[in-house]
């Protein structure tokens, strides 16, 4: 470990694996792989449209077979147990497909379903795609009705005090509540054997937690006065409030690969506008069904659907790492021209990138100007708080065209500044979005109905700041370190909302401490570099399961993976721990792990999309982030850094 030319030799390989996967015009944009639900819901897709193409069909439906577990369930997680949803999802997809209902395949998927509760404890979501294809009651799926889009925003509930992705999920699913379509399904594929007793379909209530009791029985009172009011004739407001939700639908159509950018949003855009009665070869319609069909990936035998594409995110991250991974191998010496010229294309591509219009974030941050990033080539609605941290780390490292780099960065810094909490932590994309009753509504279990501040968000924040020179003499520096020390867990570590999971928080959270000051000489902060060295592997590199999101107490523990392995040597670099046994075995995990080409390669998802819900394979994340460690812990052996 002491000798560099190893380590030397590895961030070479890595470099030139980098180099390699950069698109012509400038950005990286890697594979980001989900669970079949996109696979099962793309069939029921197509067949809503009623443009079935037999050859995508079997190739979807291959996909979908190819992942079945053992006991015949399907999981939401490489690895993962069986998952009712998810399994529901793949059962009406391959019935649909033509997979008859009395082989193996479907069988015991059955027998899983009605383990898991059947089709009584689906989630609101499922029940209201089911309802559409006449597998479940619309009298047990909670109300949506469109008339809440004119809710005023000075009211406690209105459709910018949920998430934005939730919004735009919600938006097209109000129509379709109003609507009710019910297509009809070939014979034989219905799903009357799910019912755990078919003549009593009812929807079961699954969070009986004493948590919110007041709440849930309000929203359960509401729902039922809502469903009794949809079944009167009387209804003044549905034909504005439809049209309402079909402006704001288009409205956000615009300057995007789709509503949100995001499959299911996506997707239900497609159904909302075809419930509002466009016709097939309407360019809204079409444009929308084409932005679903470039998340295909297709080979021979299947094809995989992403739920959006990464490229700003990749980008921002691989051009950051390019830059620091010279620093450690150059030193002071000039770049290479290769490297150089890469950073630049990445540069102007990110500027290029840049949101300068108005989106939904205004709505509870009117005063703010425009400034951020969004995740995806194109959704000017939804930029948000992380990418554009990341985007502006990365632009601080390239040289291209300084002047205009440097306006971008400070757009960015001021739009991520006027964005912060009132609890002095960052989320994702809105302000302030945090009305806990929301989370008792019955549309929200699918765990993700807020965006309150997260901690891997705030310390990219802060690690910003601090390279923008801002210390813990700066107001919003001192409200976000106390965020942070405020949400640190016994053990030290923090929870990781957009990562897997306390690696993936703590590391994030003491980088941003670190870059404004924050002395983690202090014994609460050493308890991380304890809590990592305890969990460390027998094989020196670090690994977390996804099933920590349920239960806590299997916090950094896993199989080993690059990406994790990665971040908790950059936590312990930000501690100034890199002299320790445990970065050296972890080094050492890192080199006998590169592939030849420079690369590495993860099994186990590292990527969180909702906790609980929804989880990701970010096939970049097992090259820049072990690039970055490297270097940075090389660094570290030539201008050593140790804290006492």
């Amino acid at each position: 470990m002491t000798e560099a030319p190893p380590v030397d030799a590895a961030i070479a390989k890595a470099q030139r694996a980098l180099l390699a996967l950069q698109d012509g015009s400038g950005y990286w944009c890697g594979e980001l792989e989900a669970d079949t639900t996109l696979e099962s819901d793309t069939i029921k897709f197509w067949r809503f449209l009623g443009r079935v193409d037999p050859v995508r069909e079997r190739k979807l439906a291959a996909r979908i077979l190819a992942q079945q577990r053992p006991d015949g369930g399907w999981s939401i997680y490489d690895g993962g147990p069986s998952e009712l949803n998810a399994t529901v999802k793949a059962y009406f997809a391959l019935k649909l497909a033509g997979q008859p209902a009395d082989g193996p395949v479907l069988s015991t998927a059955r027998a899983t379903i009605l383990r898991l509760g059947g089709l009584g404890r689906v989630n609101s979501f499922e029940k209201t795609y089911l309802a559409m294809f006449g597998q479940y009651p619309w009298s047990q799926v909670p109300a949506l009705p469109p008339e809440l889009i004119f809710l005023p925003t000075w009211f406690p509930f209105n459709i910018y005090e949920v998430s934005a992705w939730s919004r735009t999920i919600l938006i097209p699913l109000t129509v379709l509540y109003a609507a009710r379509p019910a297509i009809p399904v070939p014979a034989g594929c219905g799903l009357d054997e799910l019912w755990p007793d078919p003549s009593r379909r009812v929807s079961v209530v699954t969070n009986r937690s004493s948590e919110g009791v007041a709440w849930r029985r309000f929203f359960l009172a509401a729902d039922a006065w809502l469903k009794a009011w949809e079944r009167t004739p009387w209804k003044p407001w549905r034909r504005a409030a439809l049209r309402t939700a079909e402006r704001w639908l288009l409205e956000r159509l615009v300057d995007s690969d789709g509503l949100g950018a995001i499959y299911p949003a996506m997707v239900n855009a497609v159904f909302a506008l075809k419930a509002l009665g466009y016709q097939d070869g309407d360019p809204a319609l079409e444009r929308a069904i084409h932005e679903i069909e470039r998340l295909e990936i297709a080979d021979e035998t299947t094809i995989r659907l992403q739920p959006c594409f990464s490229p700003v995110w990749d980008t921002a991250l691989a051009t950051y790492v390019l830059a620091e991974s010279e620093l450690a191998s150059q030193g002071q010496s000039p770049r290479s021209p290769t490297v150089t010229s890469a950073l630049n294309k990445a540069n102007l591509w990110l500027r290029e990138k840049e949101v300068r219009r108005y989106g939904d974030w205004a709505v509870k941050n009117p005063e703010a100007a425009p400034g951020g990033w969004a995740f995806e080539f194109r959704n000017a609605q939804y930029p948000d708080v992380d990418d554009t941290a990341m985007v502006a780390l990365a632009l601080q490292e390239t040289s291209a065209e300084p002047a205009a780099t440097e306006r971008a960065i400070q757009r960015g810094v001021a739009w991520i500044l006027s964005m912060q909490n009132r609890d002095g932590g960052w989320s994702s994309f809105d302000k302030n979005n945090d009305r806990r009753a929301l989370t008792y509504f019955p549309f929200a279990d699918h765990n993700a109905m807020l965006d309150p501040s997260a901690c891997d968000v705030t310390g990219r924040v802060l690690e910003l700041l601090g390279r923008s020179r801002m210390t813990l003499r700066d107001l919003p520096v001192r409200r976000a370190a106390q965020f942070l020390r405020d949400r640190q867990e016994p053990d030290g570590a923090w929870f990781g909302r957009w990562g897997v999971n306390y690696i993936y928080g703590s590391c994030f959270a003491l980088r941003g401490l670190a870059a404004v000051g924050e002395s983690l000489a202090a014994p609460r902060y050493q308890r991380v570099a304890e809590w990592l060295a305890a969990h460390q592997n027998a094989d020196g590199g670090w690994g977390e399961t996804i099933a920590t999101y349920d239960d806590p107490s299997l916090r950094g523990q896993g199989a080993s993976t690059a990406a994790q392995t990665a971040w908790a040597l950059m936590a312990f670099v930000a501690l100034g721990q890199t002299r320790t046994p445990a970065v050296r075995r972890g080094v050492d995990y890192l080199l006998r792990t590169q592939r030849p080409e420079g690369a590495w390669v993860d099994g186990p998802w590292t990527g969180t999309g909702f906790p609980k819900v929804f989880y990701l394979r970010y096939h970049l994340y097992s090259v820049y982030f072990p690039l970055l460690a490297l270097s940075e812990v090389r660094r570290a052996f030539v201008q050593p850094t140790e804290r006492v």
